[in-house]
């Protein structure tokens, strides 16, 4: 089902062929994120991944757009705590221009002196962006709150760091870091696989010269928490604890159990704080996982007035579905919920990729649509309550933002 193959240099290509499509997605994935930093480095993995669209050896910023623009192709980024991918969608016969193009941003950036510093103001105001949006701002204070090591340090870095980074250091790192074994491309949709290797060799013919790596401290989950005062109209609330790392089994059961206690609108977070006391517009639980290490979460946003009721009934369902678990019908629809929502990411040939891409930069194994369907259907209602032990008995984190959010963080218990 799936081409895979490893180059002598270390970089691995994985597709999963789509030939329905007229359309491929194709992606470089990249073990550069913000839990790849030392602390002096935070943020560099977003700010290079903002600087390559600036201009390379071949292309300058305009050329890059119009390019792609051309073919009607998509043409983004993103980065995380564990990675940086740079992905394009194109019609069939425009993937040797993606390829092209995308080699061009991972290994071929020119880090122009005038280009760093006017980027260093667009990444300035995406952090004061994040500022402005609690929704968003909540998870870098929960992060800071619940971790040790460089995953409690924000995505995009602080003010601070940003407006001292020079093109010496953007260079260092992504010498570091976007190097052949850390890499991996991915592609799903329409595509000739021999072809698409003549590519791969063609236009991922040089790699930066190796550079030493700064050592990096343990990463752990160590249930903090953290109020930050922010004059809103809304309390930003999230419960953490701690979960299970990418690749485990124990995943499928955290994601049942997150269904079914607040993953939809079904579910009892959701039905008891929204739909029956009206007293929060948005509240949901989501499990999080990383190479080394997971988490589970529970977020709401309410008014202050409400926010005292709110936290006692958040708890008070997390105590009952750890007292008495889940009825057979919450059993079967949060797991139904998770089958459905995994296909339907499956639709897109970009859905298809992300799924690929990251398994094997991470993991450096595949599973088929079908495995990971039984992996759901093997979970089972003994197995949901032993995780649900296991999970709300691990140290408790939290963070709040908003008005008094201090005197609102001593309720959690």
């Amino acid at each position: 089902m799936f081409d895979t193959i490893t180059f002598p240099n270390g970089l691995r290509v994985v597709g999963e062929p789509l030939d329905h499509l007229r359309s491929c997605t194709i992606g470089c994935w990249i073990k550069a994120g913000s839990m790849n930093e030392a602390p002096e480095e935070n943020g560099l993995s977003h700010f290079i991944e903002h600087m390559v669209f600036k201009g390379t050896e071949h292309r300058t910023a305009r050329q890059i757009a119009e390019q792609m623009d051309a073919v009607g192709g998509q043409l983004n980024a993103f980065t995380g705590k564990d990675c940086t991918c740079y992905y394009a969608k194109v019609i069939d016969e425009d993937l040797p221009l993606a390829v092209d193009v995308l080699s061009d941003l991972v290994l071929r950036p020119l880090f122009a002196a005038d280009d760093l510093r006017r980027e260093q103001g667009v990444i300035l105001e995406e952090i004061a962006m994040v500022e402005d949006t609690p929704e968003d701002l909540i998870g870098d204070v929960l992060a800071e709150a619940q971790f040790t090591g460089s995953l409690k340090r924000p995505v995009l870095g602080t003010p601070e760091l940003i407006g001292r980074y020079g093109v010496k250091d953007l260079r260092g790192y992504w010498r570091r870091h976007y190097r052949p074994e850390n890499i991996v491309i991915a592609i799903a949709g329409k595509y000739d696989w021999d072809a698409l290797l003549r590519l791969i060799h063609q236009y991922f013919d040089r790699f930066p010269e190796a550079d030493v790596r700064p050592e990096l401290g343990p990463q752990a989950f160590t249930g903090g928490r953290l109020a930050k005062e922010k004059d809103t109209e809304q309390l930003q609330i999230c419960i953490g604890h701690r979960g299970y790392p990418l690749g485990t089994d124990e995943l499928y059961t955290l994601s049942v159990f997150s269904n079914a206690l607040g993953g939809g609108m079904s579910s009892r977070l959701f039905q008891r704080i929204r739909e029956e006391l009206g007293l929060a517009y948005s509240i949901y639980s989501f499990p999080g996982s990383y190479p080394a290490l997971g988490t589970f979460t529970v977020y709401a946003g309410t008014s202050p007035g409400n926010a005292e009721t709110v936290l006692h009934e958040t708890q008070a369902q997390m105590a009952l579905a750890l007292q008495s678990g889940f009825t057979d019908d919450e059993f079967h629809s949060a797991k139904a919920q998770l089958k459905g929502a995994f296909l339907l990411g499956l639709e897109s040939s970009s859905g298809r990729m992300q799924s690929i891409g990251r398994s094997l930069l991470h993991l450096n194994y595949l599973r088929t649509p079908d495995e990971v369907l039984q992996k759901i259907e093997a979970v089972s209602k003994k197995a949901l309550h032993e995780l649900a032990e296991q999970v709300l008995a691990s140290p408790l984190s939290a963070a709040i933002v908003g008005k008094d959010a201090q005197k609102y963080l001593e309720l959690i218990r």
